[in-house]
Formats: structure tokens, C-alpha cells, sequence
């Protein structure tokens, strides 16, 4: 299993700036910021570029730049500056005695320096200071009262400092600021007095040409090493159980790890296991697992490792063909829930149109596979209500499919936000469900106390123990009643399940569950549950219980697809479910293209239901007939799903049938 060596592209140790690769629009936008004096934050994850850049445009205009980590540490005092404490008792407050904190120290642009030289030399005094810029790194990690200092600084251009006098900023003076909007552990709420005096320019990770262009000029070595790295890498930010990959940096620490392990080892070319002892090393500390699984950064990257360079191939390269063999128009089932790449040689082996949803979404991938994206979204965190409101009369299932994207959106604000809006939304679309079904009436047992008695019953629940006549709980009547059902809805929670497909199944969860809180004991009672279903079980909301249908539907559209299907898993759990209350009649609601990829043959799993309906959103050839062949065995009705409109209908229909 051995590659060619890595080949060299320039002198290890090289001493040039690091080259600005792609980014060119935010250059000129960010250029022209500082040309016209606006103060700019960069907004992105980490290893996008944002230090790099404003290097590049420092050094393009001559300017100083003075860096600033941020943190919690960071006091008032430690970014203006401060007396000596020393010189304060030989020689008082004077200027010459303060020491300049980078605030200053950039306002100024260093000229504050040598002009107290000239004043201890007899020198006349230079101009005016020419000001430089500021870079605060991490602004969302420093105190909010340290931020406020830089408000009469962002708008006037001047500071006061006590015993010190006002300082004025040079004409050139800016102040850029860096943050990492999706990382919410140890950060602080960045003022909008703040954000108002700012301009805001945001980057996202490069495309994969780009960062293959960047690793080599910052290694020094191209070749397919530098592929493999930078296809891994990438990789890392798609797996269903990432919060959040590898920037490329990760890349860079990989190239590096995997040529020197190479020659020390002796090795003529890569070799895998070396490749994934350096992939060990360079990735798995970047990593953030989502939280709530349980596995290993480790185990992730043996995952990817194995899906861009099966362990029983010689080399990286392109999947087999049998694996791509796909009914046209299926959108797709994953036989293994790797994540991919799209590197050249480095694919993943998965089937056409198939479904990585497991991730959230970045603002980049949502702008392309939905048209209205920037009108619903104009900016980050941010969801227009009324823009929404608009594309959802114009189109609901495209509003509803972006609206089911939005709350797995990478974004956390606006992924909040759109959880919020979905469940409210999704719940007045299933308002418009099945309607209460009154039922048949009939004599039937019950323990309500009214009827006659029904001795024999009585006699079966009878003990032998205790006080006779039994009490008047334990006895069994007879009654009218009506016809009492239990229904489980049963969602596809794998990896074909996306955008329009999420929606679809948070309208259905809302119409069955409002279907059974309109039902009475009386009149054609319902009792629901609904559970999804990937290559594990979980309840939503338990059969006999009563959860709020809004905390089930934003439950249901925030639950992250997984590739692996076992339908018979999931109807073990709904029969389950459904045993646990005694009701005439035991249904299940299947919502799935009932294509399982795990488990044994879901048509063994039907013991306990009594009738099974299939609901097939956006159906495929090859879906379709597993659904309806599936929907024959156990005794229901199949139903394809294509539009919202068609849930609503389709719903009234199988769950008022006799």
C-alpha cells in the first residue's frame, strides 16, 4: 500500500509571507473598508484566512499592524496601557513614564515613541502620529467592558486616559477585529453599540483546489500527499457526527507529519497506516464530536481514512464501480455513514444522490441548493420572518424544505431561529390534518363503572383475593363505546431524509398528534406516538403520554440523519409502543422509502400491528415498490407524498379507516 513520495515544491523553512489564495472579493472589500476608514470585523472559522489577509493588505499599504490576543483576561488597563509604577515615584504621571497597551500603541502607529525620544534629546517634536492597525483576535472572547472602551474610540477617533490627558488616533488608524461566530464555549455578547460602529465582511472555508494550493506553499510539498491530507481534512467538516472539522491547518500539520514519519521510518512511499498514525496526530484534536455521540475523534478519522483509502486497495483512488449502481431518481441510501470528499481521486464510495444531512449546513451550501436563501437570510444570525412568510405563499414546499435546512444550519442563531419558526409553521400546516373521527359505536368492556356488569370478565381480572364483591374500579361493564385505536408514526430519521422530506414529516408528527388531542374517550379516541428511526430507535413522544406537539416537532427537525436504515428495528419499537394501552385497534404510520440498509426483513417485524400504512415522500422507482409491497404485508394502504399539501389528505384518510 504505498504511494509515490512526497514531492517537494519549495525549501522547507521558507521564509516569504504566506501567499493570500483565493478570498479575492473579501480583499476588495476589505481593502476598500481601511481606504475609506471604516473599522471591519472578519467573521469565520478558524483557518479561513482572516490573519492572513489583513497581513497581506498591512504590508500591500505600508501599515503597522499591532496584534492583540483576546480573552478573559483582558482588562481596560491591559489594552490602553499604564503608568510605570517605578518611574511614577522618581519622576510622577508624567507622559513619558506610560506605557502603551496596544490600543494606544496603534492609535498612535509608534510615532508616540520616538517623539519622547526627541523630547529627552532636545529634538524638535515630529507631526501628527500616523496611526496603525489594530488586530483583536477572538473579539467575542474579550469582556464586555473592555469592548465598551473602544466606542469613543471607534467613533471619534480619541480616548481619554486619566492623569494621561486625551489621545488622539492618526489618521490611518484601524481597528480590525476576528471572531469565530460558531464557537459558543468561553465567548461573550458582543454589543451592538459595537457591531453598529463596525462593517463585517465574513469568510468560509476556500474550495478544495485552493487548499491544496495553500498547503503546498506553506509545506513546501505537493503531490499526492498533499491530496490525501487536504481530502481527509476536509472530510472532517461533513461526517454527520462533526460539530466541526478541521480548518486547514489540520492539512498543513498532516502533510508535515506524514513526510516525516515516512523517512523516518524508512518507507519508499506513503503507506497507509503511517498516513492514519499521522491523521491521529494531526486531526483528531481538532475535531468537536457533536454532542451526544458517543464516539472517538479517533474512530471518525478511521471512518473517513477508510472511506478516501480502503484498507484492501493499494491506493487512493475512485469508488468501485458496483457501488454506484443507483435507480435513476433514487435519492439514495448509504451503505456505510462515511462522510465524503470531493477531491479529485479522493472520493467517497457512495451512491448518487445520496444524503450527508448528518452535518449541519454552512451558509455557502444553503445559498446553493436553495433560491430564496438570501432573502430568507440576509446576513448571519439573522432570518427574516416576513420574507419567509412570502416565500411560503409562493411556494410552500420550497419555503418548507429551506425552512427544514435552516434548523440544521451551521449558523447558531439562525439555526435557533429557524427551529422556533419551523415548529410554529410545521404545527399550522398539520392543523389542517385529519379531522376527529367520531367511530362506530357498539357494546364493548370498559372500566368506567357505567353498563351492565359483565360478570365473566370480572371474574377473569379477579384475583381470588381480597374483598368480594371487588370494589367498583376493578369491575369490568359493558357499554356503547366507540371504536378506540393506538397509532405510532414512525419516521425515516437516515440519510435520505432532507429539506423537503424533514418537512414533510414534522407536518405529519403535528397532524398525528394534534389527530389524537383532539380525539375524546368517547368519540373515536386516538392515542399516538411517534418515533424515528435511522440505524437506532428513538421515542419522541411515548405512546400513552402526552408531549406538546411543539417541543416533538422541533425535536423531530433538529435530529441529525444518519445513513443506515433498519426498518425492522423500527417497527419492533412501534409494536412495542403501541402494546403498552389497551386499544382495539394497533396502527402504524410508516414515513419512509422503506429501502433498508441494516437489520433483518421488515416484513418479520410485524407482529403486534395490527395495521401498517406507508406514507413514501418524494418517492423513487425503486421506492415505490418496496413501500407498497411493505404496506400490502401488513394489511394498509400505501400512500405517495410529493407535495405538503398531500400530508394533510392522506393523513384523514388512513387514519379514519376502518
Amino acid at each position: 500500500m504505498t504511494l509515490a513520495p512526497p514531492v517537494p515544491t519549495a525549501p522547507a523553512g521558507r521564509s516569504e509571507p504566506i501567499p493570500v489564495v483565493g478570498l479575492r472579493r473579501e480583499s476588495e472589500v476589505l481593502t476598500v473598508a481601511l481606504a475609506t476608514g471604516r473599522h471591519v470585523v472578519l467573521e469565520g472559522p478558524p483557518g479561513t484566512g482572516k490573519s492572513t489577509l489583513l497581513r497581506a493588505i498591512a504590508r500591500r499599504t505600508g501599515q503597522q499592524v499591532v496584534f492583540v490576543e483576546g480573552n478573559a483576561e483582558l482588562t481596560p488597563a491591559r489594552l490602553i496601557g499604564s503608568f510605570d509604577p517605578s518611574q511614577v515615584l522618581s519622576d510622577g504621571y508624567d507622559p513619558a513614564t506610560f506605557l502603551d497597551g496596544p490600543l494606544l500603541t496603534a492609535m498612535r502607529g509608534g510615532e508616540h515613541v520616538r517623539a519622547s525620544a526627541d523630547a529627552r534629546s532636545g529634538k524638535p517634536a515630529r507631526g501628527e502620529p500616523r496611526g496603525g492597525l489594530l488586530y483583536l483576535e477572538e473579539l467575542n472572547r474579550v469582556p464586555e467592558e473592555t469592548l465598551n472602551v473602544l466606542i469613543t474610540v471607534l467613533t471619534e477617533g480619541e480616548i481619554a486616559v486619566p492623569r494621561l490627558g486625551t489621545v488622539r488616533a492618526g489618521a490611518a488608524f484601524r481597528l480590525i477585529a476576528a471572531m469565530n461566530p460558531f464557537d459558543a464555549v468561553g465567548t461573550a455578547r458582543v454589543s451592538q453599540a459595537i457591531a453598529d460602529r463596525m462593517c463585517r465582511v465574513v469568510l468560509g472555508y476556500q474550495d478544495e483546489p485552493a487548499e491544496r494550493a495553500i498547503t503546498t506553499a506553506v509545506t513546501g510539498i505537493g503531490g499526492p500527499v498533499v491530496e490525501l491530507s487536504v481530502a481527509l481534512t476536509r472530510a472532517t467538516r461533513e461526517h454527520r457526527d462533526v460539530r466541526m472539522g478541521s480548518s486547514v491547518r489540520g492539512a498543513i500539520d498532516l502533510v508535515h507529519l506524514v513526510t516525516g514519519l515516512t523517512e523516518l521510518r524508512g518507507e519508499p512511499g506513503l503507506v497507509r497506516d503511517t498516513a492514519r498514525d499521522a491523521a491521529y496526530a494531526a486531526l483528531s484534536g481538532r475535531i468537536r464530536v457533536a454532542d451526544g455521540c458517543d464516539r472517538t475523534a479517533e474512530s471518525v478519522i478511521d471512518e473517513l481514512l477508510e472511506a478516501l483509502w480502503p484498507a484492501d486497495r493499494a491506493e487512493p483512488g475512485p469508488p468501485e464501480p458496483e457501488a454506484e449502481q443507483r435507480a435513476p431518481g433514487s435519492q439514495g441510501k448509504a451503505e456505510s455513514p462515511a462522510a465524503g470528499s470531493s477531491a479529485p481521486g479522493f472520493q467517497q464510495r457512495s451512491r448518487p444522490g445520496q444524503d450527508r444531512s448528518g452535518r449541519t449546513h454552512g451558509r455557502a451550501e444553503l445559498a446553493a441548493r436553495h433560491a430564496g436563501f438570501e432573502q430568507v437570510s440576509p446576513g448571519l444570525g439573522e432570518l427574516d420572518a416576513a420574507a419567509f412568510a412570502a416565500a411560503l405563499a409562493a411556494d410552500p414546499d420550497a419555503a418548507a424544505a429551506l425552512l427544514a435546512d435552516l434548523a440544521r444550519a451551521t449558523d447558531q442563531r439562525l439555526r435557533e431561529s429557524a427551529r422556533a419558526l419551523a415548529a410554529r409553521v410545521f404545527i399550522q400546516l398539520g392543523r389542517t390534518g385529519p379531522a376527529r373521527r367520531r367511530g362506530t359505536r357498539r357494546i364493548g368492556p370498559g372500566r368506567s363503572g357505567d353498563g351492565d356488569l359483565d360478570l365473566d370478565r370480572t371474574l377473569e381480572r379477579w384475583t381470588g383475593q381480597g374483598q368480594w364483591p371487588p370494589p367498583a374500579e376493578e369491575l369490568v361493564t359493558r357499554s356503547w363505546t366507540a371504536h378506540r385505536r393506538a397509532v405510532c408514526l414512525l419516521v425515516d430519521g437516515s440519510g435520505s431524509m432532507r429539506g423537503l422530506a424533514v418537512a414533510l414529516a414534522a407536518v405529519a408528527a403535528a397532524g398525528v398528534v394534534l389527530a389524537a388531542d383532539n380525539g375524546t374517550a368517547g368519540a373515536g379516541a386516538l392515542d399516538a406516538s411517534v418515533l424515528s428511526f435511522g440505524e437506532d430507535v428513538r421515542v419522541l413522544g411515548p405512546q400513552g403520554a402526552r408531549r406538546p406537539v411543539e417541543a416533538l416537532v422541533g425535536e423531530l427537525i433538529a435530529l441529525r440523519g444518519h445513513g443506515l436504515t433498519d426498518l425492522a428495528g423500527g417497527l419492533r419499537e412501534a409494536a412495542r409502543q403501541l402494546a403498552s394501552v389497551p386499544v382495539e385497534e394497533r396502527v402504524a404510520v410508516l414515513l419512509s422509502d422503506c429501502l433498508h440498509t441494516t437489520g433483518a426483513e421488515p416484513a418479520s417485524a410485524l407482529d403486534g400491528i395490527d395495521r401498517l400504512h406507508v406514507l413514501c415522500p418524494l418517492p423513487s422507482p425503486e421506492a415505490i415498490g418496496a413501500a407498497s409491497a411493505l404496506a400490502a404485508r401488513g394489511g394498509g394502504r400505501f400512500v405517495p407524498v410529493h407535495r405538503l399539501t398531500d400530508i394533510g389528505p392522506a393523513l384523514s384518510s388512513l387514519l379514519t379507516a376502518s
